[in-house]
Formats: structure tokens, sequence, C-alpha cells
């Protein structure tokens, strides 16, 4: 497997998707407590460390072959990537200037950056040749 299908596999792989929704939990607490230094530090550094192990130690060849691996080849695009990237900015901007309504706002541009391929799906797949 090529560095860029582990970086795309890798999102899909349980532990990548456990440590990212612990980090976006912890680093909005710290985030509405106004810890910007410890907010930015739990965001960003176990998710990098989890991706760096997931990517050097994991086979993702069971990820690749699912029907999620799948889903993703056609999806995640990336514009996919930074509708996600947004909804975490979204949130993170609702915790700091703690405005509750922007976390779940932010929340859901994140799904539709994972989801938008069934909300709104495209001609990639048909287009790639594999429908």
């Amino acid at each position: 497997m090529n560095p860029r299908e582990k970086t795309l596999y890798h999102q899909i792989h349980p532990l990548k998707l456990a440590t990212d929704i612990s980090a976006e939990i912890v680093s909005l607490y710290l985030f509405w407590k106004h810890k910007l230094p410890a907010g930015m530090l739990a965001l960003l550094v176990p998710p990098v460390i989890a991706s760096a192990l997931i990517m050097r130690l994991a086979n993702l060849e069971i990820y690749k072959q699912s029907v999620l691996g799948r889903y993703i080849r056609d999806y995640m695009t990336p514009s996919a990537v930074a509708i996600r990237v947004l909804g975490t900015v979204i949130t993170h901007m609702g915790a700091w200037y703690r405005k509750p309504a922007l976390i779940p706002l932010g929340l859901m541009t994140v799904l539709l950056g994972w989801l938008r391929g069934k909300l709104l799906p495209t001609t990639r797949r048909i287009q790639s040749g594999t429908q």
C-alpha cells in the first residue's frame, strides 16, 4: 500500500476515529475554559501520533477492501476533508466564544464532510469507473 492510500484509509481505523473524537471533546472543554495552548495540544497531538502509528504499523488493506473503504475512496476528496476541518473550526470557535449553538453546527458540518457522498451523491463514482 502506498503512502497516499495509507493517508486515506487510516482515517477509518477505529483507533484513529476514537482518538479524533476524544481529542475533539477534550479540546472543546479546554477551549471553553480559554486554555488555548492546552486546547491546541489536545486537538492536534493525539491525532497526529495516532495517524503516524496507524499508518506505520496497522494493516490497512482490510479497510481498503471494506464497504467504508470503497466509500471514502470515492468521496473523501480534498473538499470533503476541508468541510470536516471547517466543522472543527466552527465547534472550537463556539467553545472559545461560549456560543453553544455553534458546537452542534460544527459537528453537523463535520458529519456533512463524512456523509456528503450519501447525502449529495455526485457522478464521481461513475467517472472513476467503479460504478
